[in-house]
């Protein structure tokens, strides 16, 4: 009798499931990237406190003049 006889060999039917979701993953995380627009940036570098509140108003102003 042949064990090779399902295509992939023993063990390694899980590769391909594993793959497939590893590339879904990536896809959606790569879309949540791209909804991050300038404004949203400077809000959480504000919260988070690494700028100023004087510096933020200011990059703030600028961006929507620029837009």
């Amino acid at each position: 009798m042949n064990t090779f006889s399902h295509g992939w060999g023993m063990g390694f039917g899980w590769l391909i499931p594993l793959l497939i979701l590893a590339v879904i993953f990536y896809l959606l995380q790569d879309k949540k990237k791209e909804t991050s627009s300038a404004q949203d940036i400077l809000d959480k570098r504000y919260a988070s406190g690494g700028i100023d509140k004087e510096e933020y108003e200011e990059k703030s102003r600028l961006l929507k003049e620029h837009s």
